[in-house]
């Protein structure tokens, strides 16, 4: 888990994908300064995480800087959070600076960039921190130039100086993940099976509580389950690939596979269909790409856990604008945003919705 207990779960009400789409930013840059996303956002709010509307019009934040920087910004997730970034920055007059490095999750190429940000003296600071104990440094260096900080989806690990955490309920993620993969692969009690993960990061926050989340659930109900391995991709979706194939030489009787985020998912999915394991080896995923929702549809992937990306961001934009108005009493430390499965039997009308939107 991330360390102190969740303060809400919010409510949901998501947006259509239409919706979206005319949120979308026109640019992918990871070095873009965007104020230029189409329209108002009707993207989901959470009625307990979400500041107090009045508090937000209260006064003027036309022309206040605030920067997002995350890891591996051509990752969909995070695309998909920039559609929610820029139309609530652009609705309430802000100036969004959105920066991470092109393709590598890792504090080495995220530490430079918060500093290449903060150089440009942004009122408030939205990051998604690469490891907790790396960018902790980051945010008291944020805040001793009077910059209100933020973190969504990972966190840092003392969030003293942090104004709110917005986040996915990842531990539930990663049990909803077990379960499925129970079922794919017709789990009967006193059988042992196989499985491996492949994940991004040994310390981002929310791989951390995915795992734990799993592991939990397979320990409590699934005890014939052997994790027999585990390895990490930095979001290349190249590398969770070539971790698979070693996987498939190194277990020929595996049984399942949890990609633990987006990329991993993708990797492994590839993996399968080029040695013509579609349907042998059960496959859950996270994050609902447009692609992978496809490889759902197709039976490649068996489940996704999606989450809702552009609600987070939103959510965070509406957070330091209360707190740059000094309206900080409705802004919950933490906020945990339910998730929803996605697989075979899911509506067109969920599938719409949830699938992220770049």
């Amino acid at each position: 888990m991330f360390g102190t207990s969740k303060a809400s779960r919010g409510l949901i009400v998501a947006a259509g994908a239409a919706t979206l789409l005319l949120a979308a930013c026109s640019s992918s840059s990871s070095s873009s300064t965007t104020s230029s996303a189409a329209a108002s956002s009707a993207a989901a709010t959470s009625a307990s995480a979400s500041s107090s509307a009045s508090g937000s019009a209260a006064c003027d934040v036309t022309g206040k800087k605030v920067a997002f920087v995350m890891g591996a910004e051509s990752d969909p997730f995070f695309q998909a959070m920039k559609v929610g970034a820029a139309a609530e920055a652009q609705a309430k007059g802000m100036e969004l600076i959105w920066q991470g490095d092109a393709k590598e999750y890792s504090p080495a190429t995220q530490i430079p960039v918060v500093d290449q940000v903060l150089a440009q003296k942004p009122d408030a600071l939205v990051l998604i921190p690469t490891d907790p104990k790396a960018l902790q440094p980051s945010v008291a260096k944020a805040k001793a130039a009077g910059v209100i900080v933020a973190n969504v989806d990972t966190r840092v690990e003392n969030l003293d100086d942090v104004l709110t955490f917005i986040t996915g309920d990842n531990a539930d993620g990663g049990a909803k993940a077990a379960e499925s993969l129970a079922g794919a692969i017709g789990y009967k009690d006193g059988t042992k099976y196989k499985v491996v993960v492949g994940l991004s990061s040994e310390t981002a926050t929310t791989n951390v509580a995915r795992l734990e989340g799993f592991k939990k659930a397979i320990a409590d109900k699934y005890p014939g389950i052997e994790i027999v391995d585990v390895a990490y991709s930095q979001s290349k979706p190249e590398v969770a690939n070539t971790n698979i194939n070693n996987w498939l030489t190194k277990y020929p009787d595996l049984n399942g596979i949890f990609a633990i985020d987006g990329t991993n998912a993708q990797g492994a999915a590839a993996a399968l269909q080029a040695k013509g394991l579609t349907g042998k080896v059960a496959l859950v995923g996270y994050d609902a790409y447009p692609d992978n929702v496809k490889l759902v549809k197709d039976g490649v992937i068996t489940s996704l856990i999606a989450q809702v990306p552009a609600d987070e961001a939103k959510q965070a934009i509406d957070a330091v604008a209360d707190a740059l108005c000094g309206n900080t009493a409705g802004i919950q430390k933490e906020v945990v945003i339910p998730n929803f499965t996605i697989d075979k039997n899911t509506t067109e009308a969920d599938l719409k919705q949830y699938t992220y939107v770049a």
